[in-house]
C-alpha cells in the first residue's frame, strides 16, 4: 500500500519590483496560514516534518516556499538574470514574501523563517507590522556580520562540499546522525546562491539602531535561538529581542543553527510553546 504524504505542491507567478518570479511551494493543513522560509542557500524541503505534522497541520495551513533562485523557484522570468550579480537586499526580501503572500490571498499569515529567513521576519516585523499576526524569528538577530565571503563562490573550492560541510557543525551532536546528513546533503544543493543570500544577512540586514521601531505589541515578535548556534548565539537573540517592544525569547536547548531538519521532535516543543504565546497574545488583543 502506497503511503501518499498529504502535502501538495503548486507555483504561483508574482511579480517583484519589476521581475516576474514562478515561485513553487509546498502547503498542508487548514486554519491560520503559517508562511515558513528556509535557511540561506537552500530550499523548502527543510520543513518537510512540520509539513506533515497533524498536530501542527490540523490548526494551521503551513506554506513552505522557494525564494526565487532556490530550490523549483527560478530567478526572473522577464529578465537576463545571469548578466548581473546576486545580491539579496532587505528590500526585494520583503516585497518578495509580501507580494507571495498577497497572490494567495493570506489572511493575517504567521511568518516564521530561519537564520537569514530570521532575519528577514526582524525585517517584515518593522516595515509590514500589520500585513503578518506575528513573526517567529528562529536563529535571528539585528545584525550577523562577517559571512558575506567570496570563497563561497572560489573557482579552486569545491563549493558544493564547503557550503554544505559550512554548516555540519552548527548542528548539536545530541541531533539524529540521519537528520544531521540529511541537513548536510540539502546544501550541497544550495551553493550558487549562497553567497547572494549571505549578503543581506551579513551586510545589507542591519536594524542594530532600528529595533526599537518594532512594536511587538502590534505584530507580536517571538524570537527562538538554540544553543549550539554560534553564528546567532542565544545571546545575540535574547538582546535583539530586549530591545524590542513586547518581544519574547526562548533560548532552545540541544538544538542548532538548523532546529526544523536536523532534530524536529526537539523543535516542535518549542515552536509549539511560541505558537501559544501568539496565540494567547491574539486573544488577548480581541478581548
Amino acid at each position: 500500500m502506497a503511503r501518499i504524504s498529504p502535502v501538495t505542491g503548486h507555483y504561483v507567478t508574482i511579480d517583484v519590483q519589476g521581475g516576474e518570479y514562478k515561485v513553487f511551494f509546498l502547503e498542508n493543513g487548514t486554519g491560520r496560514p503559517l508562511v515558513c522560509q528556509h535557511t540561506a542557500g537552500c530550499h523548502n524541503h527543510q520543513w518537510r516534518d512540520l509539513l506533515e505534522d497533524e498536530d501542527i497541520t490540523s490548526r494551521y495551513r503551513v506554506i513552505a516556499y522557494d525564494l526565487a533562485r532556490h530550490g523549483k523557484s527560478d530567478p526572473p522570468l522577464n529578465k537576463e538574470w545571469w548578466k548581473e550579480e546576486y545580491l539579496l537586499t532587505a528590500d526585494f526580501y520583503t516585497d518578495f514574501i509580501v507580494a507571495f503572500c498577497d497572490a494567495l490571498e493570506l489572511d493575517q499569515p504567521v511568518f516564521m523563517g530561519s537564520s537569514f529567513g530570521g532575519n528577514v521576519a526582524l525585517q517584515l516585523a518593522l516595515r509590514y507590522p500589520d500585513r503578518f499576526a506575528a513573526v517567529i524569528p528562529v536563529e535571528a538577530s539585528g545584525y550577523s556580520p562577517g559571512f558575506f565571503l567570496d570563497w563561497w563562490q572560489h573557482p579552486q573550492v569545491n563549493a558544493a562540499q564547503v557550503c554544505a560541510s559550512g554548516v555540519w557543525d552548527l548542528m548539536a551532536p545530541q541531533s539524529p546522525e540521519r537528520d544531521r546528513w540529511l541537513t548536510w546533503f540539502y546544501y550541497t544543493q544550495g551553493s550558487e546562491a549562497f553567497r547572494g543570500d549571505l549578503y543581506f544577512y551579513s551586510v545589507d540586514h542591519d536594524l542594530r539602531d532600528r529595533l526599537g521601531e518594532i512594536d511587538g505589541e502590534r505584530c507580536p515578535v517571538v524570537m527562538l535561538t538554540g544553543e549550539y548556534d554560534y553564528l546567532t548565539t542565544p545571546e545575540d537573540g535574547r538582546r535583539t529581542a530586549s530591545q524590542i517592544k513586547g518581544a519574547e525569547f526562548i533560548e532552545m536547548e540541544g538544538i542548532g543553527h538548523f532546529p526544523m531538519s536536523e532534530n524536529y521532535p526537539v523543535f516542535k516543543q518549542y515552536l509549539q510553546d511560541a505558537l501559544e504565546r501568539i496565540e494567547n497574545r491574539m486573544r488577548a488583543r480581541v478581548s
